[in-house]
């Protein structure tokens, strides 16, 4: 199954920039943040509600499958304008892989090494990790060709 087009009449609006200017990479990488910062209130609150009737560890897995769901199907329709396949649907969680891996290898190092304040460093480093999760996600929703044409 191949993506619609940006602008595709059945996702919504068009765009109102050129899919491979700066200014839509720049507006996809916005809206991208945009939506983790969605994902990261329905993680939370499906984490308390869930933590209110079962165990913090089970109300944690809930939020994380709840969260990156929705985050699929945010993104699709709202960052990268591309049709939900089952494709993008199993492979969309290496974005979140990949977030854990460069958030847990790059903790230490600040802390440790940069020396940065460890209530600060977490914020610091994801917001670090928050471009190569776009890389990765992007990848997955649009492919390799769309990197090239729009930058982030």
């Amino acid at each position: 199954m191949t993506a619609p087009a940006q602008g595709d009449p059945t996702l919504g609006a068009a765009p109102a920039v050129p899919t491979g200017s700066r200014r839509a990479g720049l507006a996809r990488f916005v809206r991208f943040g945009g939506v983790g910062v969605v994902n990261t209130a329905t993680y939370y609150g499906t984490y308390l509600a869930v933590h209110l009737v079962a165990p913090y560890l089970v109300a944690h897995a809930a939020g994380v499958v709840v969260s990156v769901v929705g985050s699929y199907f945010l993104n699709c329709r709202f960052t990268f304008h591309v049709r939900p396949s089952l494709r993008t649907f199993l492979l969309f969680p290496l974005s979140s892989v990949t977030n854990v891996v460069v958030t847990t290898l790059g903790l230490p190092f600040a802390v440790e090494v940069l020396g940065i304040d460890d209530r600060v460093a977490p914020v610091l480093v994801q917001l670090t990790a928050l471009p190569v999760t776009y890389v990765v996600a992007h990848t997955v929703m649009r492919g390799r060709s769309g990197m090239a044409a729009s930058p982030s």
